[in-house]
């Protein structure tokens, strides 16, 4: 490849890492995140964090905390190349099955810790109405609570539906 064709990849994947970061940012996962997947998954061979960092330029700090969320999503795949201290990463071998995974996992424990934030606020509405004589209000709060619920449940059995765990297998 000539220098003005490598030039014109190297925009395309910086385009392509940026707007990984947008619709990271935009799912609420963060842009660092993002640019990050996009730009291992576009590397042909396993990247350092060192590397990363600097490509992305950002600190090894942040790129460090960002490649352990990927790898908590099983997004990433970590690698060792003997003989060198410094740790590599590269794209999970089925990047649409580690997604669609990843993301059903990420709303899943979205889902459950919001139930339980519903919980405590049951809760502490009980409490509301024995001590303080606050009917009215609470009842009015504990059904719109006891909706949520409802939806919660809903939103449950659909992520744990066999459709869906049939989808996010391929």
């Amino acid at each position: 490849m000539d220098e003005q064709q490598v030039n014109t990849v190297q925009q395309a994947r910086r385009r392509l890492v940026e707007a990984g970061g947008r619709v990271s940012q935009d799912l609420g996962m963060g842009r660092i995140v993002g640019q990050m997947l996009v730009c291992l998954y576009l590397s042909p061979e396993e990247v350092s964090l060192d590397d990363l960092a600097a490509e992305l330029e950002l600190s090894k700090a942040s790129a460090s905390i960002a490649t352990r969320q990927l790898e908590s999503f099983g997004l990433i795949r970590r690698a060792w190349k003997q003989g060198d201290r410094r740790s590599y990463y590269r794209s999970a071998d089925n990047i649409a099955h580690a997604l669609q995974q990843g993301i059903l996992s990420f709303v899943r424990g979205t889902i459950l810790g919001f139930g339980g934030e519903m919980r405590l606020a049951l809760e502490m509405l009980e409490n509301a109405r024995r001590t303080e004589g606050r009917h009215d209000e609470a009842d009015f709060f504990r059904h719109r609570i006891d909706r949520a619920v409802q939806l919660q449940a809903r939103l449950e059995k659909v992520l744990n539906s066999p459709l869906v765990r049939y989808l996010a297998a391929k």
